[in-house]
C-alpha cells in the first residue's frame, strides 16, 4: 500500500522504480538502457567539419565483464548541463569502480573526441585499471587543432585507449542497436549522410597526425 491507498501490486513496483530513478540522479540527467531518439542521433552524430550548435555529448557504450560469467550491459548517456560530461557521469555511476578480479572490455560509441578534462580522466581511470581496456569510437574530433588537446589524445593512447573514428559501417552499427526505431515499422535502414565517408577520412587522418 502507498499512503494507505491499496494499488495494483505491478503499478506499485512501477511507481516505486519510478522513484527510486528519480531521486538517484545527480544533478543533470543520465539517460541509460533506453535507445536515442533518431532525430538526437541524426543531429549529433553527424560527423562534420564545424559542428555548430552540437554541444553536447551522446555516449553510447558496451560495457562486457568478464568474471566467472560474461555479463554485457548497454546504454546510452548524454549530458544535460555542462556541469558534468558523459565521459565523466560513465565512471561515476555506470562503472564507478573496477573489481580487481574482473576484466572490463568497454567500447563508447562517442559523438565528438572528449574535452581535455575528460580525456584526463580516462587516462587516470586507464592507468588506475589495469583490466579494463577502452576502445573509443568517435565522430568528430573536439577541437583538435589545440595543443593541450592534442597532448590529452596522445596520453589517453599511451595509457592504453583505443580512439577510432566511426566509419560509415559503425554509424550504422550504432543505429542499429542504440537508437529508437519507429513503433510498429520495420526496424528503418540506416541512411549514410552524403559526406560521411569525406568526413570520416578527413578525421581519419588528423588523428593519425595527431597520435
Amino acid at each position: 500500500t502507498q499512503n494507505g491507498e491499496p494499488e495494483n501490486a505491478e503499478e506499485g513496483e512501477e511507481k516505486k522504480k519510478k522513484k527510486l530513478k528519480r531521486e538517484d540522479l545527480p544533478p543533470f540527467e543520465i539517460v541509460t538502457g533506453e535507445r536515442l531518439p533518431a532525430i538526437f542521433f541524426k543531429f549529433q552524430f553527424r560527423n562534420v567539419e564545424y559542428s555548430s550548435g552540437r554541444n553536447k555529448t551522446f555516449l553510447c557504450y558496451l560495457l562486457e565483464t568478464q568474471g566467472k560469467e560474461s555479463v554485457t550491459s548497454r546504454g546510452y548517456l548524454e549530458d544535460e548541463h555542462a556541469a558534468a560530461h558523459a565521459e565523466m557521469a560513465f565512471f561515476n555511476t555506470i562503472l564507478p569502480k573496477c573489481e580487481a578480479s574482473l576484466r572490463y572490455n568497454l567500447t563508447w560509441y562517442v559523438s565528438s573526441s572528449p574535452c581535455v578534462t575528460c580525456a584526463g580522466r580516462i587516462t587516470e581511470t586507464l592507468r588506475k585499471n589495469k583490466n579494463l581496456h577502452l576502445t573509443i569510437m568517435v565522430g568528430r574530433l573536439f577541437m583538435w587543432e589545440e595543443p593541450e588537446m592534442q597532448s590529452a589524445l596522445k596520453e589517453m593512447k599511451s595509457a592504453g585507449c583505443k580512439l577510432r573514428i566511426m566509419k560509415p559501417q559503425d554509424f550504422e552499427y550504432v543505429w542499429q542497436n542504440f537508437v529508437e526505431q519507429e513503433e510498429g515499422e520495420e526496424a528503418k535502414g540506416f541512411v549514410p549522410w552524403e559526406d560521411i565517408q569525406e568526413n570520416f577520412q578527413y578525421y581519419e587522418e588528423k588523428l593519425a597526425e595527431i597520435l
